[in-house]
């Protein structure tokens, strides 16, 4: 074991040997190779290259070299390419603040069985008055630069819950393809983490519809880990066990409480809202959300189009219902 793997438990350092292919005594030679890569992209600025930031790309992408290198081209390309959203990116910035104490994101205390941090989203808490979707996802990304600090979370990875409830087609008309599209590059394209399950819960028929809109533009490997599981919790429990989950989800623990996670960054400036000045973050991320052009995406900025709509009949939600697997 060198240096880089001190963090790891010895069944972590195991499953990082079997799954992703993790061999100590290559490690510095692989961080090599993809380091040696960077001089091929002279376009984009690597801001880092130090061997503990390059070994969290090769984790995320198995040790194959060239996978691992196209996501940290694609991690530092995404930040160029969408400078305003990176300005000020600390967990005091008014916009990221609100959404972290309204639960954008949440952490769960348990690791699931196999090791993995479970990352909850109300998507009611969402207040369109004091921050938007792009303070949400900076929120989200921020908190994930913070997590994957974690050896352990670098090979075990991440769950995430969605929770619908009360979300309403108004709030749902602001997830706009172009959003969309920044999201699933900031999260599914850019970013060194393993995503083990997306499970939507309670969603409502047009989230089901939303996401007929969006499913083409994932990966496979992405699409076979979202679950939607509606009302029915007990498939929910099929994959993550009720023990750790809060009474929320059906679980046996308390009631989340939404301010867990944005205490651990804020500390001590969780309780400081001298700088929630509202016109002084919303225009920016605004003006952010207005400058999008999607290049992929060229549909109408409506949240779904009618006709998706009409041919969401039972049948084709229950099709839309991936199987529970964890592969």
């Amino acid at each position: 074991m060198t240096h880089l793997q001190a963090g790891l438990s010895p069944e972590t350092l195991e499953k990082a040997r079997l799954e992703l292919n993790e061999n100590p005594d290559t490690l510095h030679q692989d961080i090599q190779e993809v380091r040696d890569m960077v001089i091929t992209r002279p376009d984009i600025g690597f801001l880092r290259t130090d061997d503990a930031f390059i070994l969290r790309f090769l984790r995320a992408r198995k040790f194959q070299h060239f996978e691992a290198f196209r996501l940290l081209a694609q991690y530092f390309e995404y930040r160029q390419q969408n400078l305003d959203m990176f300005k000020s990116f600390k967990a005091t910035d008014p916009g990221i603040k609100q959404a972290l104490k309204d639960g954008f994101p949440g952490g769960l205390a348990n690791l699931d069985h196999y090791g993995r941090k479970i990352l909850v989203l109300f998507a009611a808490n969402w207040d369109q008055s004091r921050y938007t979707l792009v303070d949400i996802l900076r929120a989200i990304l921020l908190s994930l630069e913070a997590m994957i600090e974690d050896p352990e979370l670098q090979v075990n990875g991440f769950v995430l819950i969605i929770d619908w409830s009360n979300f309403t087609f108004k709030q749902a008309s602001k997830l706009t393809p172009s959003m969309l599209r920044l999201a699933i590059e900031g999260l599914q394209d850019s970013f060194p983490a393993r995503f083990g399950g997306i499970h939507f819960v309670n969603q409502p028929w047009y989230i089901h519809a939303l996401y007929t809109v969006i499913r083409p533009f994932l990966k496979e490997k992405t699409r076979k880990r979202i679950f939607l599981h509606g009302n029915n919790l007990n498939s929910l429990h099929q994959l993550i066990h009720p023990e750790i989950l809060p009474s929320e989800f059906g679980g046996m623990l308390p009631p989340y409480d939404m301010g867990t996670w944005a205490r651990t960054l804020l500390d001590h400036e969780y309780d400081d809202d001298s700088e929630c000045n509202v016109d002084s973050y919303n225009t920016p991320a605004k003006d952010i959300e207005r400058d999008l052009s999607p290049k992929s995406m060229k549909r109408s900025q409506s949240v779904v189009d009618p006709g998706v709509l009409k041919r969401m009949d039972k049948n084709e939600e229950e099709n839309m219902q991936p199987l529970l697997s964890l592969d």
